[in-house]
């Protein structure tokens, strides 16, 4: 599994355990996914549930292929199956198998494939980092998303995604006093990340110029770093793709990896 090493001096954050059976699935994932009509399967499937007959209709090919890559989509857990009901013919409604993106799908699987480009593929597996490049521009030229994100590796809620909508977002801990000091799109972290400062503040601020994204601590006690170097307070520093953000350090802290889909 991708992993964040904890060691403060270690200028390499990010690294891809070299276990072969993580590496294989990873390979597998990707060649899943790396079938065109795969992904306008889940373009149609992303708003509603439809039996294979219609998606294979939609796409302008067969039934028995539609349901040789939809049965694909289904073991890696992208769609579900559910039963429904077809459409009404001169013998009646019958029941059929429905097929949909699993709530989040999309976002998520676009997710993923930005957090896998940026790690260090061992030597050898050199591939893997080859073919997830045009893979994650086709994801986003079908989701038409093209946010960039802060992937939350830490704490009770490891794993949330905050995408970046806006030129100037603030970051700090929810402030139960000043319930309205987050405004939408800023990143307000639940209370357990004790170490953060309160959004009122805020801890940290990131911005994009015509020069790209930066990320400015705005004096907070516990500090901020990228890629384990602490910041000066209220000096910009430059982000770039695949890069760790800390706020604090330890027990209570926040870690995000920023990853950017442009």
């Amino acid at each position: 599994m991708t992993r964040v090493i904890q060691t403060m001096s270690d200028k390499q954050t990010v690294s891809v355990s070299t276990d072969p059976a993580f590496l294989k699935e990873l390979s597998e994932y990707l060649e899943v996914l790396s079938n065109p009509v795969r992904l306008k399967i889940l373009k149609v499937i992303e708003k509603e549930p439809r039996e294979i007959s219609e998606i294979a209709s939609r796409i302008d090919t067969s039934y028995a292929n539609t349901k040789k890559h939809i049965d694909q989509l289904v073991v890696i857990g992208l769609v579900k199956k559910e039963a429904g009901f077809g459409r009404e013919t001169v013998k009646g409604i019958h029941p059929v198998w429905k097929f949909s993106l699993v709530d989040g799908g999309l976002e998520t699987l676009i997710r993923n494939i930005g957090v896998f480009s940026s790690i260090n593929i061992p030597m050898g597996y050199g591939d893997l980092q080859a073919r997830m490049e045009p893979l994650r521009k086709a994801l986003l030229e079908q989701s038409g998303q093209q946010f960039p994100a802060l992937h939350l590796v830490e704490g009770g809620t490891a794993g949330k995604t905050y995408l970046l909508k806006r030129e100037r977002i603030n970051i700090g801990r929810i402030d139960p006093d000043f319930p309205a000091s987050a405004k939408e799109g800023d990143i307000a972290l639940p209370v357990e990340y004790a170490a953060v400062t309160r959004i009122s503040k805020p801890h940290a601020i990131l911005f994009k110029t015509a020069e790209g994204w930066f990320i400015e601590d705005r004096g907070s006690s516990s500090g901020t770093y990228v890629n384990a170097e602490h910041i000066a307070p209220m000096t910009r520093t430059p982000l770039k793709n695949g890069e760790v953000i800390d706020l604090a350090i330890g027990e209570s802290s926040a870690r995000f990896l920023f990853v950017v889909n442009e």
